[in-house]
């Protein structure tokens, strides 16, 4: 019998008491490429900002030649590997007194758990990707975790070559054939992430549509779905609704970008990865416990994720360190470099223009500033009332 089971650390201090090991689920490194295009639909969706932004594209180009190109450029988390790896196994350590298991989950690339296999506390860390599905005129986010580490590179080849296909190219028996071939695999966990987000803006009607088709295609080859800790009440209230409706059990996936370790985790007796994946697709039991950042405002929590990936970090590994070393963009013959390496003037630094708008987004995570949204954004009253439904 499926059974999945929630739990709130600040209103259960000992919630993790008999269990033996903590597992922080889907996080990234800065070896995830994360798409700028939500800079483009921000202008398309609030038009006071329309002007603005052609006002920096136009200042861009006259500046640098180079004309901001959205859909090609990316940028990466601050975290290194290594860094990532000790914050996330830090807070279950310290928190919760257990020892940890973490599986990171880069979007489509694998390089981050295979670079940790060298370091002595890392070397049986799972190989685990967030893969992108294309799924009709969207595409959903798949965390495929704990590959064999012999196949972890064939497999993300294969992975990576079924996302580019084109769509009239692509046909539904392909995606079937890999994602069972993955479920024969007993030690590989396969996780729906965050299915109620729509993430490619196609609409929440069209969204609700494809994502039951795909559970309904597919869904005996899905082990769970994830409760997400980046995303808010509701929307994690309706993915435990949606589990519910298609048998399935529920399980954590931080999302962590920034430098906030996961707000949620799940708690097991197992003490392996295998040993948790055989916990979570033989026994179909799945215990989640959120940690106390997740009872933060909502949007509180989103722009301080966002202030980490525009801060500097002095004491990071070099190439990590500036904002503008980890963000990618076509240079003038189309290769993709960091910003650091395109600013036209001398000294390699983004121009005055640019350190102004930053400057002036950072202050919101100053006090005053930063308190007064806090307050204005204090959503813990649907908090309550989610919990009160939850235990109705």
């Amino acid at each position: 019998m499926s059974q999945s089971s929630i739990s709130y650390l600040w209103r259960e201090p000992q919630a993790a008491r008999g269990f033996t090991t903590g597992v922080s689920l889907h996080s990234h490194t800065n070896q995830s490429q994360e798409t700028l295009d939500f800079i483009a639909e921000l202008s398309r969706d609030w038009g006071f900002l329309q002007p603005v932004m052609r006002w920096a594209e136009g200042r861009s180009q006259q500046s640098s030649g180079i004309r901001p190109d959205y859909a090609h450029s990316y940028w990466t988390p601050p975290l290194t590997p290594r860094l990532a790896f000790d914050l996330e196994s830090s807070q279950i350590e310290n928190r919760l007194q257990l020892p940890a298991l973490v599986s990171l989950t880069d979007h489509d690339d694998i390089n981050a758990p295979m670079l940790l296999r060298s370091v002595p506390s890392a070397r049986h860390i799972p190989v685990s990707v967030e893969w992108t599905v294309p799924f009709y005129e969207s595409a959903f986010h798949i965390g495929v975790h704990n590959l064999p580490s012999a196949t972890g590179q064939q497999w993300m080849d294969r992975l990576r070559a079924f996302t580019a296909i084109p769509v009239p190219e692509r046909g539904p028996n392909l995606l079937r054939e890999i994602l069972a071939e993955l479920d024969e695999i007993p030690q590989v966990l396969i996780v729906f992430n965050h299915p109620i987000w729509d993430l490619y803006r196609i609409g929440r009607d069209r969204h609700e549509v494809l994502v039951n088709e795909f559970l309904a295609i597919y869904g005996q080859y899905v082990h769970a779905l994830e409760l997400n800790g980046l995303r808010d009440w509701k929307e994690n209230r309706e993915a435990a609704t949606l589990a519910g409706k298609w048998n399935q059990i529920v399980i954590s996936g931080g999302d962590r970008h920034g430098v906030e370790p996961n707000a949620n985790v799940n708690l097991t007796r197992a003490t392996s990865f295998t040993d948790f994946v055989y916990e979570i697709r033989r026994d179909r039991q799945s215990h989640v416990l959120y940690m106390p950042q997740y009872a933060e405002p909502w949007k509180h929590r989103i722009l301080q994720s966002t202030l980490d990936a525009i801060r500097d970090y002095p004491h990071f590994p070099e190439g990590s360190r500036r904002w503008d070393q980890r963000v990618y963009h076509p240079d003038g013959s189309g290769a993709i470099r960091p910003l650091s390496e395109l600013w036209p003037s001398e000294n390699r630094r983004a121009p005055a223009w640019i350190r102004t708008i930053l400057a002036a987004v950072r202050l919101m995570g100053q006090a005053p500033l930063s308190g007064t949204l806090r307050f204005a954004w204090d959503d813990s009253a649907k908090m309550r009332a989610a919990l009160a439904k939850q235990e109705a």
